[in-house]
């Protein structure tokens, strides 16, 4: 049996950031499941940089059933845990269920990776103090509120957390998350 990685998101997740990771992890072999606040179709978006914007552009994105409602999740049953950003994570932090799992992952040193967004979730969870991660550049503030070093790369490896600014290190990101997951848990 191939064993589970808990992708966590919800509506206005960029489909980037859930799609990338759900596929290159799929291919890994690793069983991916995909976690909502309730089992529906999840909507997600697309994000974009337009010259003289002062910051992206948000479109309609692809949809994805989730596989759980989080209240259904039993953390204890992945090797890994993948926070993917978009707007989704701007919410999904203040859900109580979300960060006793997010803490689970944290807890047991099990790997994790997260990008863009992503970080709030972890920081609302309270298990990035001391630690250094990569994230969306206007959310550095919130990422050293939450008593970690906030670094500007494509793909910061601190243990068993892995994290990236955005979409555009995919590459970078899930080439060493995926070393991080082959090391702690092969498929």
């Amino acid at each position: 049996m191939a064993k589970k990685v808990l992708l966590i998101t919800g509506d206005a997740a960029e489909s980037l950031e859930v799609l990338y990771p759900y596929q290159r992890l799929r291919e890994e072999g690793y069983d991916v499941h995909v976690a909502g606040p309730s089992r529906k179709k999840l909507n997600f978006v697309v994000h974009d940089f337009v010259d003289g914007y002062d910051t992206f552009t948000e479109k309609p994105g692809y949809t994805w059933p989730a596989d759980f409602a989080f209240v259904e999740v039993r953390p204890e049953n992945y090797v890994a845990l993948v926070l993917p950003g978009g707007r989704a994570p701007e919410y999904l932090r203040n859900n109580p269920v979300v960060q006793r799992i997010v803490r689970h992952f944290f807890t047991a040193e099990k790997p994790v990776a997260q990008i863009c967004h992503g970080p709030l979730v972890s920081a609302a969870a309270g298990v990035l103090n001391g630690r250094r991660t990569a994230a969306y550049p206007a959310i550095a503030p919130d990422v050293r509120a939450a008593g970690a070093t906030w670094v500007d790369g494509e793909a910061v490896v601190d243990g068993t957390l892995v994290s990236a600014r955005g979409w555009v290190d995919h590459p970078a990101w899930m080439r060493e998350f995926v070393q991080v997951l082959r090391a702690k848990a092969p498929a």
